[in-house]
Formats: C-alpha cells, structure tokens, sequence
C-alpha cells in the first residue's frame, strides 16, 4: 500500500477487519517492522484521539513518531501555484513536503476543511498536495471530506459487536452548537457500504450528504421510523452539504435518547456533547460503545501503518 486517504484504499473490509482483530489479540507481534523508521504526524487542526492513537500505534510497531501543530509551530504554509508569497505564509507546500520526507518515512497529516468553499473543500487541497509533492507514503488522519482512520475503527467495532450475520446500522444526524464538516459521516458510510450490513442514513431535510458519497443508501428523515429494529446507531451532526457549511434550524428532537434507540448499540466517534448530541442515559448505559471505539482507534491505525511499512 502506498497511500491511506480514503475508506476506498481497502479492496477487502473483512480481511482487513480480520487483520485488525489479530493486531488487538497481540499488538507487539510486529515490533520489529517499524524499527529505525520514523512517522511524521502533522496536525493542521486539534485532536485527541487520532493523535494518542497513532502515536501509539506507532510505538506498538517499533517506530518513531513526530508531533508538529503545524498551524501553531511551523512558518504558515502556501499550497497555490504560481503564488506571490508577499503575505503570511512563508513557505511552499512544495519545499515543505520535500523537507518533512527526508526526516520522515511515513507522513499522516490532519487538517479540517473551511465549510465555507465547497470546491476548494472537495479538492483536498492539503492533503493532496502532500501526496502529489512528498516523496513518502501519506495516511489521512482526517481531512476535509474524509476520516478513513475512524471508518476503519467503526467497521471493526461493528464487526466485533454483531450478533447477526446481517445487521442493521443507522448513520443519525443529531443537533450540535455549532456547524461541523462532513468527513466521519462520509467516511462511516463508505465503510458500510462495504460490508454485509443494512445500512440507513437519518437526517432532517436540508442535511443530505453529498449523493456521490451516499449512492443509493436509503435517506429516512424520520428518526424514528429510521431506527425501528435497528442494531447500531452511530450518531454525529454534520452541516448542511446543500447549503453548504450552515447549521440550519432544525427541531431538537432530533437527540438521541434511550427511549428512540432501545436496545441498539450506540456509537459515537467523540467528543461528543452530552445532553446535545445524546442524553446521558445513552452514553452511559450498556449499549454505548463509544469508548471501546476509542481504543479501537490504536489498532485500525496499526493496521494501515503496518501494510505501508509492509511495502516500503
């Protein structure tokens, strides 16, 4: 494998899932393999999660990691061609990526999207411009459009928790303060519509994903009839696509709560805001799986750390 950007890397979900199992059983049987080998992570944005999880991932497989905040530590960035550099940023992604692949043998780079500029959003500006100008492998620790990391870690969580051959799993808008991007949501369900699971979206109206994504996934905008009989409700909020990076006026209804959801497995890739999102009676009830998604992030990031090294 050269690049993880997308959930649309993995040719096979369930022998990767397999693979992962294996990995949590014995985390340190591959030590061996990222010795002596460095992995820059460059955060554009924060992070908790994704940060402690491939930095441990890493270290499981015997290499190096790197942190830089690259929007607090580094000299501001240019990505545009043919730019004159007369005002903040200082250097070009062009001379920056060349530098970071002679310390680096693998680079991981988060960086959110504006929600302001579908087009610029789209085009994974910074992400793709460390895959076009790095002469290293590039793994996406979220970008503007896609978190491949957590869509892995869901379809492993989903895969260790069901107890039907074919369950059925619902993506659930929920409300949120604030306007937020669409990458888990995008990348949750190309996940799901790769593996052998009943797969629904829920949202209001207004809140559609992009339909090159979604397909032909059914979109209910009735929570409710959404969750009849279903196995896994994985909730996050997600702006507007349509209109695109607005939070629209939508009834607060839509949080989820013990009563909607009764005995399906509730997931969330975190932080989540309690009594907005998701009443307490959720989270902290048998059914929330929310954590053990969490540590199943170290092991999805193992993975795809352990295929590239395999191929370097």
């Amino acid at each position: 494998m050269k690049h993880y950007t997308s959930i649309n890397d993995i040719e096979n979900i369930n022998s990767w899932i397999d693979e992962a199992k294996e990995i949590k059983a014995n985390p340190l049987a591959n030590k061996e393999l990222g010795k002596n080998k460095t992995l820059g992570l460059l955060f554009f944005n924060s992070s908790l999660r994704t940060r402690l999880s491939t930095q441990k991932a890493a270290l499981n497989l015997g290499m190096d990691p790197i942190v830089m905040n690259v929007s607090g530590d580094a000299w501001g960035i240019e990505f545009g061609d043919g730019t004159i550099m007369n005002g903040n940023t200082a250097e070009h992604i062009k001379e920056a990526a060349a530098v970071v692949s002679q310390y680096c043998d693998i680079i991981a780079v988060r960086a959110f999207p504006s929600l302001t500029d579908k087009e610029k959003d789209e085009s994974e500006q910074i992400l793709n411009s460390f895959v076009k100008f790095a002469s290293v492998p590039v793994v996406s620790m979220e970008s503007a459009t896609g978190h491949p990391l957590q869509g892995l870690t869901d379809a492993i969580t989903i895969a260790e928790n069901s107890t039907k051959k074919k369950p059925k799993v619902v993506l659930s808008w929920a409300p949120h303060v604030k306007a937020l991007p669409h990458a888990v949501a995008n990348s949750f369900t190309q996940a799901m519509q790769k593996m052998d699971v009943e797969f629904v979206i829920a949202n209001p109206e207004g809140y559609n994903l992009n339909p090159e994504i979604t397909k032909d996934t059914p979109i209910i905008h009735n929570q409710e009839e959404a969750f009849k009989d279903a196995d896994f409700v994985y909730t996050k909020n997600w702006s507007s696509y349509e209109n695109y990076g607005q939070n629209l006026e939508v009834d607060a209804n839509w949080t989820i709560t013990k009563d909607k959801i009764g005995d399906a497995k509730f997931m969330h890739c975190l932080p989540v805001r309690r009594n907005v999102v998701v009443e307490d009676a959720v989270l902290d009830s048998d059914s929330s799986l929310v954590i053990e998604q969490a540590n199943n992030r170290t092991y999805a990031a193992q993975l795809v750390l352990k295929k590239i090294l395999e191929d370097l």
